[in-house]
């Protein structure tokens, strides 16, 4: 990379400011998880790094930074040590780069099993660790129900679990999956997830089975093969950012130490719906509400051998998302006002009343699980009696901020 050149772009990242000793970094994350480590740059480090756009020269950049810094002189040797720190990190658009992603995706695209891309980060990547790892937390969130209890308690249809780290969920996630635990494995579970990393459609599906450190869950591929028919567009297109969500691969570490292998899955990550403003719902869009038809009569075919879960958190407050504010009392109180606002439609299982109280604000909370609770909800449509709310709760974000959470039973 010569100076004299344009220096190559910087990739779209993740980035978040965090704390550290008095100062605000600037923390740079892969969402598709080609890189799989993040980077901190200081301040003027991202400034460089903001302004790599493929066509800036390093003279721009120094013209750019005094005007910035009120004259300033940015020496080009600091700007080329910035360039080749993220080059070297893969942060850059730039061949080498290119071929690296190119081989992790065809070896994804090629195999028929997606790798526990969480395990050793997020949870214990052995199966003696994670098991007892998952005894300590059901242990630590309250004992299992009598036999009388789980006589007496309607079959489970439906759960909405976090998806947030088992570290801070963990109580939701064991109430939550307690439940599932007390009545026989059904069949098939249906796992809506959130794409987070993007995907410009209603759904994304896969037809690969998932990896746990307890063992392969498998996909149900009829059933996918049976959504895909009704699509209207490549429900297949955007596969690979299944290869990093969390949102279903946590559900799915759940089934597995739950149930073992003998329930399969439906795993469907969920992309756009509706429109931003809210002005125009699901329901009103065509081909979503085919898919949500679809998964809605599968379910109902299947009786008491189906259920569905969410993952999906709730609210993300603060200033890690963009707020201006600091979370106080009376923020926390207020998001937990609305949220449980927003629950009542789903222990009412009425998606569509759901929808709305989440959008009459514009989305103001970002309710990340909101199209996943939704197609939950919808797939349940008609056959949901009761729900409660197991457990509510937050937790903070470590770079300034709370998400809220909740495990309810749908029955």
């Amino acid at each position: 990379m010569l100076c004299s050149m344009p220096l190559p772009a910087l990739r779209n990242l993740e980035i978040t400011p965090i704390e550290q000793d008095g100062q605000t970094l600037l923390c740079l994350q892969d969402p598709e998880g080609v890189v799989g480590d993040p980077a901190v740059l200081s301040p003027v480090a991202f400034f460089v790094a903001s302004q790599l756009d493929g066509t800036n020269e390093v003279t721009d950049i120094q013209y750019a930074f005094a005007q910035h810094s009120r004259g300033t002189l940015l020496m080009s040797e600091d700007i080329m040590k910035v360039v080749v720190f993220l080059d070297q990190h893969g942060f850059l658009n730039t061949e080498e780069y290119a071929a690296r992603r190119k081989r992790i995706l065809d070896c994804f695209a090629a195999s028929e099993i997606r790798p526990a891309y969480m395990a050793g980060k997020s949870y214990p990547d052995n199966a003696e660790g994670l098991r007892g790892f998952l005894e300590d937390l059901f242990a630590k969130y309250g004992e299992a129900s009598s036999g009388a209890a789980r006589e007496t308690r309607a079959r489970l249809r439906g759960l909405v679990a976090p998806h947030i780290d088992f570290q801070r969920g963990g109580g939701a996630y064991a109430q939550g999956y307690r439940r599932f635990q007390e009545q026989d494995a059904p069949r098939t579970v249906f796992v809506f997830g959130v794409a987070h990393a993007g995907g410009f459609v209603p759904f994304i599906l896969t037809r690969k089975h998932f990896e746990t450190p307890l063992g392969v869950i498998e996909t149900d591929t009829d059933i996918v093969d049976r959504l895909a028919c009704v699509c209207r567009w490549d429900p297949f297109e955007h596969e690979v950012l299944h290869r990093t969500e969390h949102s279903i691969e946590f559900q799915v570490v759940m089934i597995a130490y739950v149930y073992g292998p003998s329930a399969r899955i439906v795993p469907v990550l969920c992309g756009t719906m509706g429109t931003e403003d809210g002005a125009k719902h699901p329901d009103e869009i065509e081909e979503i509400a085919a898919f949500l038809g679809r998964c809605r009569e599968i379910a109902s075919d299947g009786g008491g051998n189906v259920t569905v879960i969410a993952g999906a958190d709730l609210a993300h407050v603060g200033r890690r998302f963009g707020d201006p504010f600091d979370i106080t009392d009376g923020i926390i109180s207020r998001v937990e006002r609305r949220d449980r606002e927003d629950l009542a439609f789903v222990t009412a299982g009425d998606a569509g009343g759901f929808y709305r109280s989440v959008m009459k604000d514009g989305n103001a909370r970002r309710v990340c699980g909101l199209g996943c609770i939704y197609a939950a909800l919808k797939t349940l449509e008609g056959n949901v009696r009761h729900g409660e709310i197991l457990r509510y709760d937050y937790a903070p974000d470590p770079a300034g901020g709370i998400v809220s959470f909740a495990g309810i039973a749908l029955t």
